[in-house]
């Protein structure tokens, strides 16, 4: 495999609800969760791609936003 890239498309909805947790991740003690370390590299990009693209990321109503777009995501039951 060569140094090409490879380009994901995510909605809105799905940017912010990765981006969140994302940041939770990486807030944790990761070694429990990532056994190697060369998945940092992509998971550190991905991460700081989400945050430059995510405008609303500090607007004050951050919290409503995230929780509509996991509302939205979420598959219906029934």
């Amino acid at each position: 495999m060569g140094d090409g890239e490879v380009t994901i498309k995510l909605t809105s909805d799905e940017a912010l609800v990765l981006s969140d947790w994302l940041e939770k991740l990486q807030m944790t003690d990761l070694s429990r969760v990532v056994d190697d370390p060369a998945v940092w590299a992509p998971i550190h990009r991905i991460s700081g791609t989400l945050d430059k693209s995510l405008a609303g990321l500090f607007a004050p109503d951050y919290d409503q936003r995230l929780e509509a777009a996991r509302r939205r995501l979420r598959p219906e039951e029934g």
